[in-house]
């Protein structure tokens, strides 16, 4: 694996390797395969979990990190440079590169133009395959197996890169999924069809309590507002392309609504969160999220020592 830009990358083998590394970093397994390396954490867009999580990473395998979390104070967002110009740059100074861009594709980008391996760390709204390999180890500690999960992903389908890079695993391990979501945030055709193509199965709710009790996992997605397009030219006619800020109360997790929940349910999210998760779930014996989030440092550490 020279560099990892999006779960296609990935066979089920794969995935499965880096999970069992991921474990063994869990457990206590050290590495210093990082000694002498330096990588470049490139984010472009606002980070907490994945950018710190990586820092660390690299620190824990002995490497350095160089790079920037706000592209502003670069010659790019400052000076009028270009991405490419300002990527052959940046490859110059390390030994891979992490990047985190609000551009579709942006990640491929810098895979053709640079020399270095490349990690995907969300490029708009089309991937985020490493925070879906942490999602992938954190259903199977938790539920013991990936194969023939039944999983809810509730929110935002539309927008929402981790919920794209989960659709693929998902048909690797043929899970059965149902989604919970505004018409105005559905999952979009090319990922419908991605789905039907692999046989997967899976269905469309308008409220989560009419399938919580067929559930394993349950991931949540915030409104990913800065994705959408609030340009309404003609303001006299509704723009019913624009989807409401506001989240619905049907789309909104409560209490109450785990009272049919099977045992094993756990409930994801990539987080941040919104209104879709409130504290009161946080003491449940279904929350799972800050562990998930845990997770990413020891899938990270995977990720990098299988790339070196």
């Amino acid at each position: 694996m020279h560099s990892f830009v999006s779960m296609r990358d990935l066979s089920k083998d794969n995935i499965l390797d880096i999970l069992k590394l991921a474990n063994e970093f869990k457990n206590g397994f050290k590495s210093d395969i990082l000694k002498d390396k330096v990588i470049a954490s490139c984010f472009f867009e606002a980070s907490t979990r994945t950018r710190l999580s990586f820092d660390s990473a690299i620190a824990y395998l002995g490497g350095k990190s160089i790079g920037f979390t706000e592209s502003g104070n670069t010659s790019l967002g400052a000076k009028g440079e270009s991405l490419v110009d300002t990527l052959k740059i940046i490859a110059g100074y390390a030994d891979a590169l992490i990047i985190r861009h609000p551009l579709d594709g942006a990640a491929v980008l810098a895979q053709e133009i640079c020399s270095i391996p490349v990690i995907n760390a969300g490029d708009g709204a089309n991937q985020h395959p490493t925070q879906t390999l942490l999602d992938l180890f954190s259903i199977f500690e938790t539920q013991g197996s990936l194969d023939g999960v039944s999983l809810g992903i509730m929110g935002d389908l539309k927008y929402s890169r981790t919920v794209h890079s989960l659709l693929y695993a998902a048909t690797l391990f043929n899970m059965k999924l149902y989604f919970i979501s505004p018409p105005s945030l559905h999952m979009k055709d090319e990922q419908l069809f991605i789905l039907k193509q692999s046989g997967v199965q899976y269905s469309f709710h308008a409220d989560v309590s009419d399938v919580i009790g067929k559930l394993d996992c349950l991931y949540l997605t915030r409104l990913q507002k800065e994705r959408f397009d609030l340009s309404v030219p003609d303001l006299s006619v509704p723009d019913l392309s624009v989807p409401d800020l506001s989240v619905p109360e049907n789309y909104k997790l409560s209490l109450s609504m785990l009272d049919n929940a099977k045992p094993n349910l756990k409930i994801l999210h990539p987080l941040p969160r919104q209104g879709e998760l409130p504290i009161e779930i946080d003491n449940t014996p279904y929350a799972y999220y800050f562990q998930q989030a845990q997770n990413g440092l020891y899938v990270r550490q995977a990720i990098l020592s299988l790339l070196f």
